[in-house]
């Protein structure tokens, strides 16, 4: 006489994903799926465009073509940037300033974050306070008393007034309040016992700042140094108003000046994504820190 054997479920094993279960990871990756095209189809438009004459861009637009390297495609919208307007230079300001601006940003904000988040000293609160409250203040209302300033400061030649120069469009944004913020926020949260076992082996504030904390802080320098240079490339108000001379003026004037000597799409496609690229490389180089900085500190308090 023959036996039937029938298994024997193991205790021990984990339980098999039910079909709501499923059904709701399928959802997330669907979600995500149709964010990531949200934000990705008008670059991935940008970028194709930029490689099509005009007729076959407004024919494309219609369809998925628009989105696909189909049809006329050449270089000759970024031949004719590179024609009409002095890029590089342009370009190479903008680099100029971005990297000026970050570097001396990260240095200056942090030490005035470090002065509040480890010194203990009377009115550090109210001084915290103070640097917050700009923050609500819009560049726009003090564009032109900045512009005023500036005028009146002396230059380091003896002369009288800043316009018109380098140096008026990186210095009065080297301090920033956000910046400030952030620093103070990662400091915050280092244990205080690292100070007091740097004291007992001779260091001073500045040692401890050097070796100590500014190590321990590699996420936030990256957050902070995205969140500077971001404004900074696209500086467009502030060197309209205070530079004259077309060759100290950045790249975001500088695609002023090439739509108003022509009215081609593809050309201006192909100008906004060599000014898109830089932004891009430095997002993606700096991805993992910025994101770890924004989930461990950024959104406190």
């Amino acid at each position: 006489m023959s036996q039937t054997l029938t298994p024997v479920a193991d205790p021990a094993a984990p339980p098999a994903p039910r079909g709501p279960g499923a059904g709701r990871t399928v959802l997330r990756y669907l979600v995500r799926f149709l964010l990531v095209l949200v934000f990705a189809l008008p670059l991935l438009f940008m970028l194709v465009s930029s490689f099509k004459p005009d007729t076959q861009i407004f024919g494309d637009l219609g369809s998925i073509d628009a989105f696909l390297p189909v049809g006329e495609v050449s270089l000759s919208n970024y031949t004719a940037v590179f024609e009409r307007v002095p890029f590089w230079r342009f370009m190479m300001n903008s680099i100029l300033l971005s990297v000026l601006t970050v570097g001396l940003g990260l240095f200056i904000n942090s030490m005035c974050a470090f002065a509040l988040a480890r010194l203990r000293f009377r009115g550090q609160g109210l001084i915290l306070g103070v640097i917050l409250a700009t923050l609500i203040v819009p560049f726009e209302t003090l564009a032109l008393p900045l512009l005023w300033w500036v005028n009146l400061l002396p230059y380091f030649d003896g002369s009288t007034g800043w316009l018109d120069t380098y140096e008026v469009q990186f210095i009065p944004f080297i301090a920033n309040a956000f910046s400030i913020y952030l620093f103070y926020q990662y400091f915050d949260s280092i244990p205080r016992e690292l100070d007091e076992a740097a004291k007992v082996d001779g260091a001073g504030w500045f040692t401890i700042y050097r070796k100590v904390i500014m190590p321990l802080s590699g996420p936030a320098v990256a957050t902070v140094a995205i969140l500077t240079f971001l404004p900074s490339w696209n500086q467009y108000l502030w060197p309209l108003m205070a530079v004259q001379t077309e060759s100290l003026r950045p790249v975001m004037v500088g695609i002023d000046y090439f739509s108003q000597l022509t009215t081609n799409w593809g050309q201006i496609m192909a100008y906004a994504s060599l000014i898109t690229v830089p932004v891009l490389v430095l997002f993606i180089a700096f991805q993992r820190s910025f994101i770890n900085s924004i989930a461990s500190s950024g959104v406190k308090g």
